[in-house]
């Protein structure tokens, strides 16, 4: 859980670098919070089928979105993309793959211009 809530703590912090282990234990916990509260809201009959979400995981999904979307960009910038790279998630069925692909890439070794890597400090 420390991973999750470090990323919470540099929730507009766009500048740095992220680890694999920070940003896909921060994905993995998303994933089973989110799920948790879709079966709340399913179970107090505000979920939405349509939309695929509820009131309150529609509410969290709103306050995680700067966080995950900060936590994204240091990631690539770990392996030395800009962060302008996130856009390609914009494109259609090949940009996600994309994005993963550069997320699961290990750290760029050494310091690059986004800071030092943090698997040395």
């Amino acid at each position: 859980m420390n991973w999750y809530f470090e990323v919470l703590k540099k929730y507009v912090e766009f500048n740095g670098r992220a680890r694999r282990a920070e940003y896909w234990y921060f994905v993995l916990f998303n994933i089973i919070i989110s799920g948790i509260l879709i079966f709340v809201d399913m179970k107090t009959g505000s979920y939405d089928p349509q939309a695929g979400l509820g009131l309150i995981s529609g509410i969290y999904t709103l306050a995680v979105m700067l966080p995950s979307i900060a936590v994204a960009i240091r990631r690539l910038h770990d392996t030395g993309r800009s962060g302008w790279w996130f856009l390609i998630m914009l494109v259609p069925i090949i940009g996600p793959f994309v994005f993963i692909y550069f997320a699961v890439l290990d750290s760029q070794a050494g310091s690059n211009q986004y800071g030092p890597n943090p698997k040395d400090e």
